[in-house]
């Protein structure tokens, strides 16, 4: 049986120990949760008890979690739960995870918070065109989204174009009442909240006022060349391969396209084959594409929305199961 073992890490300061300990030593109690490990803090000296392996584990999570405040993030539980993640069940350091801050608006700070997240953004920053598949909550739009917003205020781009399928379980935007902003208007709500995040409204309205951010449904890009413009695709998996290839093919000079979706919720029709569906093998040889495949350990919403994602892929994967021979 492995002998109890006891590490003191010392901390700079009272600031320090109250963000790394959490209101009522919420984070304390998580990593103890996570390792196995019992905290306990006082002043500014945290003594940490347990199994060797558990002890030296948690001390190196500490030291990222340190980093993390250091550089201005402050803690919260769920975020810390995300941090234990990474340090516990991956290869990625939470540090270099959380450093990376993709957007910030009135002093809240946007970028990624899992390993996967973190491989998004740099894809995004590093290549023209990238896929961001998986399920929901994963980030894939609002990473997408703050990333477009940085390059259009840093000057790396002259405009946002957003877009999306507007025909969604079977609903046909032609039978829909209305002016055609009317219609569109739910199927972007999602896309407009994102925005909203990042900047005040007045700015964002002028800025659609002005061209310079859009938001059209995907049949209005058809014929137009798209240049100097920061382009996302949302709700990809509702495309048909022809959609898919007509939005590709608008790529102009100086541009990036964004391409998001979750191949376990399309709502084309069951003979119609989706565009997203397709893209790995039509595009795997092509250069200068990158795709990010996300599942349940990215959904950073409530954990019971992660858990969620999880029953349902193990009930899929069942049922596929039962159907080979």
């Amino acid at each position: 049986m492995p002998v109890a073992t006891r590490t003191v890490i010392e901390l700079d300061s009272n600031a320090l120990a109250l963000g790394l300990a959490g209101e009522h030593d919420a984070h304390l109690r998580v990593i103890e949760e996570r390792l196995d490990c019992r905290l306990t803090l006082r002043g500014n000296v945290l003594t940490l008890e347990g199994e060797p392996a558990a002890v030296a584990k948690a001390a190196a999570a500490i030291e990222e979690l340190l980093t993390v405040i250091r550089s201005g993030r402050p803690l919260d539980p769920a975020m810390v739960e995300s941090l234990m993640d990474i340090a516990v069940d991956s290869s990625g350091r939470p540090s270099e995870v959380y450093g990376d801050v993709v957007w910030t608006h009135r002093g809240r700070q946007i970028g990624p918070r899992t390993v996967n997240q973190k491989h998004y953004v740099d894809a995004i920053r590093g290549t023209t065109i990238t896929f961001g598949i998986g399920p929901a909550g994963t980030g894939k739009t609002y990473l997408a989204t703050a990333t477009a917003v940085n390059a259009f205020f840093s000057k790396s781009v002259g405009r946002i174009i957003l877009t999306r399928p507007a025909v969604e379980a079977g609903e046909s935007l032609g039978f829909l009442p209305g002016s055609v902003s009317e219609k569109v208007d739910p199927y972007f709500r999602p896309l407009f909240d994102a925005l909203y995040d990042m900047m005040d409204g007045d700015k964002l309205a002028a800025l659609i006022e002005h061209g310079e951010i859009e938001v059209a449904p995907l049949a209005y890009m058809r014929g137009r060349t798209l240049n100097d413009s920061f382009i996302i695709l949302d709700e990809a998996q509702n495309t048909s391969p022809e959609q898919m290839k007509m939005f590709l093919t608008r790529l102009g000079f100086g541009s990036k396209m964004v391409v998001t979706g979750d191949v376990t919720q399309i709502d084309l029709p069951q003979h119609r084959t989706s565009g997203l569906v397709t893209v790995p093998d039509v595009l795997r040889a092509v250069p200068d594409i990158a795709v990010v495949q996300f599942d349940g350990h990215d959904v950073v919403r409530h954990k019971l929305v992660q858990r969620i994602v999880n029953a349902y892929k193990e009930h899929g994967e069942r049922l596929q199961a039962g159907r080979e021979p």
